[in-house]
């Protein structure tokens, strides 16, 4: 058996006798499995190291609203104004509850608690509702909590929203910016393509001042040349700034669509904590940036 495979069936093996594992325990197994490494809680150093030690000892009650797709919305509205919510057009508890008679010709379904459940309708005339059926129903037996022991999705309700579809001039995909904030500020962010397919999305990082970062990730394609400076950059860089604001760490994601900035979501601990990055020295630069209150 290659040892690809074999990794597989050990990472499946550990998350589904995961839930009778203590925190720190499977955090301590997966994290060995995943990242090669031993991971130290007593005296972290790396930036998946700290996030680690964030899911156990950073926790807050609203940080349930703010990972929640549907609740994130009216807690961003609260600090930035409506105009940067792309509109919810339904909210559903059962795939077969949605009457998709009563949608518009575009739109986009996904689950308010987990990552990766989300199909995107361009047309509904072609529109495979049983592909989506089958994606969106396993997706809200997903216990994305379980996985990677992140508490903010614990709580989350279980639901199916519809969003309206938003497409950037003549663009089939949205450019997502995703902004690293450390201690409310940002630092850098990344830039990606087409998510809804792993095998062509697009993934890198860039420093705030649009050049590309000196580290990427080793689990998807660069882009070859950085996509055209946004518009409302420095926007999009304050608006990260209030939303981060109180928090040790915190992801942003955000649109620039049409001349207009759009909130997309907001991550705690961003490929939970088993981020691959490249050179791997930069896992450590990184964390550097975030302090935490054991920090000597």
């Amino acid at each position: 058996m290659d040892m690809k495979r074999k990794g597989k069936l050990t990472s499946h093996l550990i998350f589904h006798i995961g839930r009778w594992i203590p925190d720190k325990l499977y955090l301590r197994l997966l994290y060995r499995l995943k990242m090669h490494s031993r991971l130290d809680l007593e005296a972290p150093k790396t930036f998946n190291e700290k996030l680690q030690w964030l899911k156990l000892n950073d926790w807050q009650p609203r940080y349930t609203q703010m990972a929640d797709k549907k609740a994130a919305k009216e807690y961003v509205a609260g600090i930035i104004g409506e105009k940067y919510i792309i509109p919810t057009l339904g909210c559903w508890d059962r795939f077969e509850d949605i009457d998709f008679d009563r949608l518009p010709d575009q739109f986009v379904l996904k689950v308010t608690h987990d990552s990766g459940g989300l199909c995107v309708c361009r047309d509904k005339s072609s529109f495979d509702v049983e592909a989506a059926k089958k994606k969106i129903e396993g997706a809200l037996k997903n216990d994305f909590f379980l996985y990677g022991r992140e508490r903010p999705y614990k709580d989350i309700p279980r639901k199916i929203i519809c969003e309206k579809y938003m497409q950037d001039g003549d663009n089939l995909e949205l450019t997502d910016y995703k902004f690293y904030c450390f201690h409310g500020e940002p630092r850098f962010l990344y830039l990606s393509e087409g998510l809804e397919d792993h095998e062509t999305a697009k993934i890198s990082f860039a420093n705030l001042d649009w050049s590309f970062a000196p580290f990427h990730r080793m689990d998807f394609a660069p882009f070859q040349e950085l996509p055209p400076k946004p518009d409302k950059l420095e926007e999009m860089i304050e608006l990260s700034r209030e939303l981060s604001r109180d928090t040790l760490f915190l992801r942003v994601d955000l649109y620039e669509i049409n001349g207009e900035v759009y909130f997309g979501e907001l991550t705690f601990t961003p490929c939970s904590g088993f981020m691959p990055f490249a050179p791997r020295e930069w896992d450590a630069k990184v964390g550097d940036m975030l302090h935490l209150p054991i920090d000597k």
